[in-house]
């Protein structure tokens, strides 16, 4: 088989790429043709800051995946550069030898993926090996790196990204987990150890870990994927590309400064959001969907937002990202948003209490199916089913005031698939005084009388009530902050969607919309 042959060939079917298994949903390999979606949009915004020059053929561009899996990214880059580097570099070997020794670098994310790497790059598992397409190396590794990386753990947590010291301590024989590219407090010296220097990169792209199991000290997981970002830009690059979940977006724990930086620096050229994210990546669920981003060093303004779902692409083209706090994801919300939020009402953010708003954990035993002096109605979940206990009023001690009011106590997470019209919130509980509920529901109060607590439950049940909470709630989880967008009323009457929609304004379109998205409220428990 000839030497041009082992690149040519590549382009058959099935790519071998397409088929690989992934190691979880939180190390997911890139499909090639999700990788070169985002090199084309590289390319088109390179060729715009570059007076229409074709990134392909630059031979003093360097790129960087520092968390490479399978090796996609680097095998397409290699590809495009091979065919856009031909005229200035004529000879085949030397410019493959050119392309892979002085432009294209990988970080790999555990010994596995390392070999898998070089295996897609140089068709080799060793860089300098007898198979390998470069003649130039002379180590194994070429310029894919790995080496084990030890956590930095600081009591029981690593300093770096939250790992669990009990879970993630390990012999040297297992992963570790501990992510080179994160586990660094100057990054520059750190790539200047792995390869030279004079390294300056001009493009970094890729597809990061997303989370580390038990980052939170629990069971609980931690997000991480923005730790490789905001690591990427401290390197000073042309541009930064890289798919990540799209929680980011409107919640996440530990994600508020990397929100704050995504929608407000003017960097994010572009944004392409799949809600769903087996549209990117199929056969892969990813609660809350996936997006991908170019970071564009020279940029400062606007951002071309694609939303892309059932098939079809909504672009727009002049997106403000730091409109508000979260992002908008749908744009057909914005309006509706705007007409809400114009009547500067008070929200009813204020009358929602924080997480276990009794100081009483999900799974509480001090109760029994028993009145008694002393005990109070507790609204817990039981067998999976919602249920009513009772627990002695001394033990609760957060909160206290909530207990001899009228309150709502509403499902802190409700989780129904991906698909609309989604119910969003689960059903309230109009609870008498005196009541309590555990870690299960947040509380809404106090209301001063039983007609008050209805009238707000039948606000909490229309869909407008629903698609205001929507706007900000990306998964299952409905906390406090969830309901910023839901203005106070007055709780002197049953609400409806009728009388809301006039209120606020809400066009016949716009109704359309909403109501496609939020379906009736199920009338039995959610």
């Amino acid at each position: 088989m000839s030497f041009q042959a082992n690149f040519t060939l590549r382009g058959r079917n099935p790519d071998v790429l397409t088929c690989i298994a992934n190691l979880s949903n939180d190390e997911v390999f890139t499909p090639p043709e999700f990788a070169n979606r985002m090199l084309d949009t590289l390319a088109e915004a390179w060729a715009e800051r570059h007076d229409g020059a074709d990134i392909w053929s630059d031979s003093s561009v360097r790129f960087l995946d520092p968390f490479t899996k399978s090796g996609v990214f680097l095998r397409e880059i290699a590809t495009r550069l091979i065919n856009g580097l031909e005229a200035d570099i004529p000879d085949l070997q030397e410019r493959v030898d050119h392309i892979l020794t002085k432009q294209i670098y990988g970080i790999a994310i555990t010994r596995l993926t390392s070999l898998l790497a070089r295996r897609s790059l140089y068709c080799s598992k060793f860089a300098n090996g007898p198979h390998s397409v470069s003649t130039k190396f002379e180590n194994e590794s070429g310029n894919i790196w790995f080496e084990r990386t030890e956590h930095t753990w600081i009591g029981q947590k690593c300093n770096f990204c939250g790992a669990p010291r009990s879970l993630f301590d390990r012999d040297v024989e297992l992963e570790n987990h501990a992510y080179a590219f994160i586990h660094t407090n100057d990054i520059k010296h750190r790539l200047s150890g792995l390869f030279g220097d004079d390294m300056q990169f001009d493009v970094i792209i890729g597809n990061p870990p997303y989370q580390m199991t038990g980052g939170a000290g629990g069971s609980s997981d931690s997000s991480i994927y923005h730790l490789f970002a905001q690591q990427a830009f401290k390197l000073e690059p042309r541009f930064v590309s890289m798919v990540i979940p799209s929680r980011w977006m409107a919640g996440g724990r530990g994600l508020d400064e990397f929100r704050g930086e995504m929608l407000n620096s003017g960097h994010i050229r572009n944004l392409v959001d799949f809600p769903d994210s087996s549209t990117a990546f199929p056969g892969v669920q990813i609660k809350g969907g996936v997006c991908f981003f170019l970071w564009d060093s020279q940029h400062s303004g606007t951002c071309e937002v694609t939303r892309v779902a059932n098939g079809k692409e909504h672009v727009q083209r002049a997106r403000v990202l730091g409109e508000f706090d979260v992002f908008i994801r749908d744009e057909r919300g914005l309006s509706i948003l705007r007409k809400v939020l114009s009547k500067k009402e008070a929200s009813i953010v204020d009358l929602i209490s924080g997480d276990t708003p009794f100081g009483i954990a999900t799974n509480f035993k001090d109760w029994n199916e028993k009145d008694g002096d002393d005990k109070i109605p507790l609204h817990l979940i039981a067998q999976n089913k919602r249920s009513i206990g009772f627990m002695k009023r001394s033990l609760i001690t957060k909160n206290v005031g909530y207990l001899d009011t009228w309150k709502v106590f509403v499902p802190k997470a409700y989780g129904a698939g991906e698909s609309f019209p989604h119910q969003i919130l689960g059903r309230e509980i109009v609870a008498a005084p005196p009541s309590a509920c555990t870690q299960t529901y947040l509380v809404v109060s106090p209301f001063s009388s039983e007609k008050a607590a209805r009238s707000f439950a039948s606000y909490y049940q229309t869909r407008l009530f629903r698609f205001l909470v929507s706007l900000r709630k990306i998964t299952q989880d409905a906390l406090r902050s969830t309901y910023t967008w839901v203005p106070k009323q007055a709780w002197d009457q049953t609400w409806s969607d009728r009388i809301l929609y006039e209120k606020y304004g809400i066009t016949p379109e716009e109704v359309s919309y909403i109501e496609s998205m939020i379906r009736p409220m199920d009338s039995a428990d959610g």
